[in-house]
């Protein structure tokens, strides 16, 4: 399911940039790759900023664990994805993209299990105050 998302989305990108390149060569902007990548990525980098500092400080009123669960989330998106990339780089292991939903499934499973130990620990110290009288 992961992987058709994924396609999917890399096909929404394709289309977005072939149409970007079309409209630049008809304004006569003829812009070369890289200063289409320097202009998108820009715009796009400062509309997520503004979306993610949005969240953030929404979640900061609430709960600092999330705001690091979606900061560790993201870095090991990145890191995930470049260890596939290097594994393919060097041919030490196969680059595939279920190993990279594996791991990230890993740390979401293994983030639940902690979730439910803290919340056991919060649990049981609140019955031991009632129960002590403290």
């Amino acid at each position: 399911m992961l992987i058709i998302i994924l396609k999917y989305i890399a096909s929404i990108i394709n289309y977005i940039h072939d149409h970007l390149t079309i409209f630049s060569k008809s304004i006569h902007l003829n812009l070369n790759d890289k200063q289409m990548h320097f202009i998108i990525i820009g715009v796009v980098g400062l509309i997520i900023f503004l979306i993610v500092n949005c969240l953030f400080k929404f979640l900061a009123r609430h709960s600092i664990e999330a705001i690091s669960f979606v900061y560790t989330f993201t870095v090991l998106v990145v890191v995930v994805f470049a260890i596939e990339i290097e594994q393919k780089i060097t041919g030490r292991g196969n680059m595939e993209f279920q190993d990279i939903a594996n791991g990230l499934w890993g740390f979401i499973v293994s983030f639940f299990i902690y979730i439910l130990l803290r919340a056991t620990v919060r649990i049981i110290k609140k019955v031991h105050l009632r129960f002590s009288g403290k």
